[in-house]
């Protein structure tokens, strides 16, 4: 055998790996998929190198199905089902830090691991399943169906993220740097300042939300005005509600131009632990603007209302109690990230992002940050990261490394 017969065998070998599964037949036809709003930027299910197969092979084993017989198993696979669609991926993190008291930082650790289902019933219903594990920890995420005929309004209901900041929503792969910003983990809910037990949420909530997207522009489509109003339980992901109140979240976005956003989020509502209640009073102002890969984001959140910590009770010399609030019962947060297009597969971003964690300067702490995104494949992404982190409350500076790495499966 000569060598450019080697060379033809070695690259049908090779192909499958890197050929662009998105012109697949199957693959393309496989759901109904329902047009996603052009102001939110949620979860994206994407499918992974194994996904990718197992959807294909459900979507085709649907397809002769309905053009042989409708085949019954509760209820009938017809053209009205789409096919689901399978996904997954898990982000594995090296982190290193100069931070005193630190032992050099965390060494490798798992950041998460998820897998996740969505498609389509009767056209206009969209529903999605997501679970996650962290190391030992294994909880549901997701669980919605949301009806999706018009683009003017739409209606949610079941788990999912809270009508509440921009980068909340975002997808871990989108961020742009290593992870999410302060005032996101702080003031949206992810790991919330409130300092209470299941408050580590991922920016979620239990509820019912409306949303649309109004005015479109005749010039390109693009639509001018964006509304959201969730109301939810106020206790997280995989809780039942702890008081007789609800919380309300709710923004609205404008788009003057395609690809500029601008607009404001409100929050009111609370939280118990035990017997305990605090309130979360907050409002968020934000922009945005992409443009041939660049992209420009910055939020400003403010909040009011204490920590679970914040009350304290005291017992006088006649046996006498008494409970009153310590701290300032505010904290605010702001960011500002901007990523620079450098190759096809090399994007850079830049960071700076504050927290103050009693709404004064001596709580202050500010993180800049130097993220360059490598994305050696769709389903392969590296990030490494370079954090100064400053903190005014122990008058410390550090600095810290981090290397991330995505997969698809």
């Amino acid at each position: 055998m000569n060598k450019l017969s080697l060379l033809a065998i070695a690259a049908l070998i090779a192909a499958p790996a890197f050929a662009d599964t998105t012109s697949d037949v199957v693959s393309e036809n496989k759901e109904n998929t329902q047009p996603e709003s052009e102001f939110m930027s949620d979860e994206r299910t994407e499918e992974g190198f194994i996904t990718h197969y197992i959807n294909n092979a459900i979507a085709s084993g649907m397809q002769q199905a309905d053009q042989q017989a409708e085949v019954e198993y509760g209820r009938k696979v017809t053209s009205y089902v789409s096919a689901p669609k399978f996904g997954g991926y898990f982000i594995g993190k090296y982190a290193a830090t100069s931070q005193d008291g630190k032992h050099s930082g965390d060494g490798f650790t798992q950041r998460l691991v998820r897998f996740y289902v969505d498609g389509t019933i009767l056209n206009d219903f969209a529903y999605r399943i997501q679970i996650q594990t962290n190391n030992a920890s294994f909880h549901m995420k997701d669980f919605f169906v949301e009806w999706k005929k018009y683009a003017e309004f739409k209606v949610k209901i079941g788990q999912y993220k809270r009508a509440f900041g921009l980068e909340n929503p975002m997808n871990p792969w989108d961020v742009g740097v290593g992870d999410y910003s302060q005032l996101t983990k702080k003031l949206t809910g992810h790991s919330d300042f409130i300092g209470a037990e299941n408050t580590s949420n991922g920016g979620r909530d239990q509820g019912i939300q409306i949303q649309g997207d109004l005015f479109p522009a005749a010039s390109d489509g693009h639509r001018f005005v964006h509304y959201q109003l969730m109301v939810s339980n106020g206790q997280g992901i995989n809780t039942a509600d702890a008081n007789s109140q609800k919380d309300i979240t709710g923004t609205i976005q404008i788009q003057p131009i395609k690809g500029l956003f601008v607009g404001a989020y409100g929050w009111t509502g609370n939280f118990t632990s035990g017997n305990v209640t605090v309130d979360r009073n907050r409002y968020l102002l934000f922009a945005k603007y992409d443009a041939n890969d660049w992209s420009f984001r910055t939020e400003f959140a403010h909040s009011t209302g204490h920590k679970v910590s914040d009350l304290k009770t005291e017992t006088d010399e006649f046996g006498n109690t008494n409970s009153y609030w310590t701290g300032t019962g505010r904290a605010d947060a702001w960011y500002a990230t901007v990523g620079i297009p450098c190759t096809p597969w090399l994007k850079t971003w830049l960071k700076y992002d504050a927290y103050r964690d009693n709404g004064q300067w001596n709580s202050n702490k500010s993180i800049y940050s130097v993220c360059p995104v490598i994305n050696l494949h769709k389903n392969l992404m590296f990030q490494p990261q370079f954090n100064y982190v400053h903190e005014n409350a122990s008058k410390s500076s550090y600095t810290e490394f981090w290397l991330e790495t995505y997969v698809r499966f």
